[in-house]
């Protein structure tokens, strides 16, 4: 087992520069989750630590070795593909093997890992089988019991559910956590799905044009987003981002978002903020269904209505915005419909609309 350290990384092509500077520092047995938008640097970093990229600038350490210069076979990383890169004309058995008999291990060495290994995934029944008899959550097993009977000391999973449909996806994450608490290595994982980041992860790394927004729990990246970027990245549904301006009501604090939408702050937080303008962070899931209009909340006509059983999603208009709310099954059934709702102070969140930084 051990940790990674990655320390001022940077990654340019030539002159253009897609990874500035990432520093973090996984502890051993810990899983990390990178994810963030297309393009954002996430997979790129992954493969600097497992060597298949060269680093431009900064230092990568697995355990106490700086592994820089170090071969990809020499690192002692099992990395796991979004593309499951099977031998089809090999069985199960002979692809989870390969890596071992190509390192000369012994057979009954190798029997033992994949059986191991095996019984973990629970595709002992499949061990005779080719690629092709398989289903796309068996070939990902497969491709995961390859990396397992390396026994790295740090596994790498890159975008590993991508190619498969939704209800598998949610299944193989629950194969993924079963995993974590079966092998406990160190594991970077990589995604651009926040709901797998946040499923699968003790801390998440979000990043945005190659560099690091936020590093921090789950909890901690929904709870209190550092970056408006963050704030509109985390969360389904996305949080609603809206601009206000802070304003004084004689002892209260009040979010002013337009001529009739008035939101209590907490006045101990922002009480020498008045005439500030911000942007206003509210997540769906807490604005709060309110049976009248009462002062201090917000109001106005569903324009989209998407009932999804639990409860129902509605699009809705605040003073020339688009918003959303998770509201409760019925209380709004068709366009047109009013809406009314509240939410606590303390879910409120504030951006600085220039630094997009958390106030």
């Amino acid at each position: 087992m051990a940790s990674v350290s990655l320390r001022q990384v940077r990654k340019s092509y030539d002159s253009l520069p897609v990874v500035h500077g990432v520093d973090l520092e996984v502890a051993d047995q810990e899983f990390v989750v990178l994810v963030g938008p297309s393009g954002c640097g996430k997979s790129t970093l992954l493969r600097m630590i497992a060597g298949l990229e060269d680093i431009t600038d900064g230092e990568i350490a697995i355990g106490e070795r700086v592994v820089n210069q170090i071969d990809p076979k020499d690192r002692d990383v099992a990395m796991v593909f979004q593309d499951y890169a099977l031998y089809p004309h090999l069985t199960v058995f002979q692809n989870i093997a390969f890596s071992l008999q190509y390192r000369g291990v012994d057979k009954a060495e190798i029997a033992r890992r994949v059986a191991e290994a095996a019984a973990i995934l629970d595709i002992e029944p499949l061990l005779q089988r080719k690629p092709r008899q398989l289903s796309g959550g068996q070939r990902q097993r497969v491709a995961m019991g390859r990396a397992i009977v390396r026994e790295p000391e740090v596994f790498l999973f890159d975008e590993p559910l991508s190619n498969l449909d939704a209800k598998l996806r949610v299944q193989m994450r629950t194969e993924i956590k079963k995993l974590r608490d079966r092998v406990r290595t160190t594991a970077i994982y990589v995604t651009h799905d926040q709901i797998e980041a946040m499923t699968l992860a003790d801390r998440i790394v979000l990043m945005n044009n190659g560099r690091v927004e936020q590093i921090g729990t789950p909890e901690d990246v929904y709870e209190t987003p550092a970056t408006l970027f963050v704030a509109g990245f985390v969360g389904a549904s996305a949080m609603n981002l809206v601009p206000g301006r802070i304003e004084a009501d004689g002892p209260h604090c009040m979010l002013v978002l337009g001529p009739d939408a008035r939101l209590a702050l907490p006045p101990e937080r922002f009480a020498g903020m008045t005439g500030r303008t911000v942007t206003a962070g509210l997540r769906p899931e807490h604005l709060q269904w309110q049976e009248q209009a009462v002062g201090g909340g917000l109001s106005g006509a569903a324009q989209v209505v998407e009932p999804l059983g639990s409860d129902t999603l509605v699009v809705f208009d605040i003073a020339g915005h688009e918003m959303q709310a998770r509201l409760p099954p019925r209380v709004v059934r068709r366009p047109g419909d009013a809406v009314r709702v509240g939410i606590a102070p303390q879910s409120i969140h504030l951006f600085d609309p220039e630094s997009q930084r958390r106030i």
